[in-house]
């Protein structure tokens, strides 16, 4: 299993860090900052989910007129430690 931290950019919360297991699968996602209901939401929802998967799902969606949200920014950060291994 391996660690991942993103920094987030354009969003309420500051970072999000999670792993990526062996078999491609998100683990123990955790934002800092964000509206706390929504971040744990989005967290409860990824876990033992295929990473490229996720991704692919959450990347694009806005946060009102942000061209960004929390669920965009995680799905960044999954793409740049895909993209590293």
């Amino acid at each position: 299993m391996k660690h991942f931290e993103h920094v987030n950019r354009g969003t309420c919360s500051r970072s999000v860090a999670f792993d990526i297991d062996d078999e491609g699968r998100i683990r123990n996602v955790s934002f800092f900052g964000g509206c706390s209901g929504n971040t744990q939401g989005v967290a409860a929802l990824t876990e033992g989910m295929d990473a490229k998967e996720a991704a692919a799902r959450m990347r694009g969606i806005r946060c009102d007129m942000r061209p960004t949200s929390c669920p965009d920014q995680l799905a960044r950060g999954i793409e740049e430690a895909l993209a590293e291994n």
